[in-house]
């Protein structure tokens, strides 16, 4: 190790003045066996610096067949490696000038400190949208159809617990919890289950013909009458659940009462309707559509962005099931996919299908300028996004 008059040699050797360099002198040495293997390092935003000053972890998960993502508690990242021409080294000992302290009147020291690992890359982080699709397969291989019968015995495989989801799916536990809210499934016996599409039509008709028979004002269903009422034909905990998805819970003089979402319930019946056909003439199911519905609610078909596609061109016009779930994750494979299903497309038909691929400040019509600039440069055609577009 190097001694204070070593110092002070080397940097009359270099013409350095002592007095321009803090009083504190950090020399650096290797340890024994040190590695470029040992250790990998992470460039982090003032975000997650302060997330993991606070106690917090960061996890990385994917599965062996994924490209890997960080997740915090709430964000999904991006990783990707960045390779530097300058080798970095890791020495947790070795203090910055603000930590050191110090003043230029303090008499020169020497402090020594070890490289733990070295390295000529690093990990760079990129916030990106959570890979959520996988979440619904999952649990769709084992949909809740409601209760057992007597003498049945309940599929007890591919159920998944919070936990089993955190490992197998590429989000941070929010952005997890947020979409099972988004898809309807629910805890049951410790485990998340997305309910068979029949069977939650089937607790929403039960709802709402008890509301229908009843008198019930549909912006004040109160809980407890209904879980009383329709507790002989379905489980409390279903029927609660059904409200939770359909409606939005309130307390009024202690009592708990729900306001049955119009649109929620409009769009589900509309679903229940086009699950099974092709295509559907638009006139003719507009009309079995608002039939279908509970006595006093309006249809529209601004309703069903996101979840149908209107075609205009087409004689008599049509309607067909598009849901933008089912759609690929990846931005330049939804847009392939979509201009396989329409050669061209309106901003405001397109854009209920793109939106949830726009970044926190990016607008649909920049994704799609982004879009048709991809587009020019793989030989195809461009498109207006203010006007029809198409590839």
């Amino acid at each position: 190790m190097r001694t204070l008059e070593e110092v002070k040699a080397t940097l009359q050797i270099a013409k350095l003045k002592e007095e321009d360099l803090h009083p504190t002198i950090q020399c650096l040495s290797f340890g024994e066996n040190v590695s470029s293997a040992d250790y990998c390092l992470m460039e982090l935003d003032d975000t997650l610096c302060k997330h993991i000053e606070a106690g917090q972890s960061l996890v990385i998960r994917g599965d062996k067949d994924e490209r890997a993502v960080l997740c915090s508690g709430d964000k999904t990242y991006d990783l990707k490696i960045a390779d530097t021409s300058n080798m970095l080294l890791f020495a947790p000992e070795c203090r910055t000038p603000e930590q050191l302290g110090g003043s230029g009147d303090s008499p020169p020291q020497v402090v020594h400190a070890q490289v733990w690992g070295f390295c000529n890359s690093y990990w760079e982080l990129r916030k990106q949208r959570p890979k959520l699709k996988k979440l619904k397969k999952l649990l769709m291989e084992n949909p809740y159809e409601g209760p057992t019968l007597r003498g049945q015995e309940e599929k007890t495989e591919n159920r998944c617990t919070m936990q089993d989801l955190l490992e197998r799916i590429q989000a941070s536990e929010e952005e997890i919890k947020s979409h099972l809210e988004i898809i309807h499934a629910c805890q049951i016996d410790g485990y998340w289950r997305v309910l068979d599409f029949d069977y939650e039509m089937k607790l929403l008709g039960h709802v709402t013909q008890l509301v229908d028979s009843e008198s019930w004002s549909f912006n004040k269903v109160p809980l407890q009458t209904s879980l009383d009422e329709l507790a002989p034909l379905e489980p409390r905990q279903m029927i609660e659940h059904c409200l939770n998805c359909y409606g939005k819970r309130y307390t009024e003089n202690d009592e708990v009462f729900y306001a049955l979402n119009e649109t929620k319930v409009c769009r589900g019946l509309a679903l229940l309707l086009l699950q099974n056909a092709i295509k559907f003439n638009l006139k003719e199911f507009q009309e079995v559509w608002q039939q279908s519905v509970p006595e006093g609610m309006s249809t529209r078909l601004d309703q069903l962005k996101g979840v149908a596609l209107v075609d205009r061109t087409s004689h008599p016009e049509t309607i067909s099931l598009l849901r933008v779930e089912d759609l690929p994750e990846d931005t330049q494979e939804r847009f392939s996919h979509l201009f396989t299903l329409r050669e061209k497309w309106t901003e405001e038909d397109i854009t209920p299908y793109i939106q949830d691929l726009c970044g926190e400040k990016q607008s649909t019509g920049a994704l799609l300028t982004k879009y048709a600039r991809s587009s020019m440069q793989n030989g195809m055609k461009v498109f207006n996004s203010r006007r029809p577009v198409a590839t």
